[in-house]
């Protein structure tokens, strides 16, 4: 019983219990009006308004899916259709402590 009682006792008063809660705000990633492609775009279309992805990766799986990267969001492709566009998380550079002070 006495045993029970330590590792009860130890278990109530760990430091991994009381870890900190991060949140991360998903929603004001990169620029809320930033013009990207939208599903069902041809891979023509997205080279015409975008110009040349940064980096392009090839087809795998079936159904073939392909991602083409450029500067501020990534483009999945089915084929020759676009499927997903997902913007790349933009850091907000913290204030400098110059400005945090009165």
């Amino acid at each position: 019983m006495r045993r029970l009682a330590t590792l009860l006792f130890t278990l109530t008063f760990s430091p991994a219990l009381f870890a900190e809660d991060i949140r991360i705000p998903v929603g004001q990633q990169g620029l809320p009006d930033m013009p990207m492609p939208a599903r069902g775009d041809s891979k023509n279309l997205v080279l015409d308004r975008f110009g040349l992805a940064d980096e392009e990766r090839p087809a795998v799986g079936q159904p073939p899916i392909s991602r083409w990267d450029y500067r501020e969001f990534s483009v999945y492709f089915e084929g020759d259709r676009v499927i997903n566009s997902v913007r790349h998380h933009q850091r907000i550079p913290s204030p400098s402590k110059e400005t945090l002070q009165p």
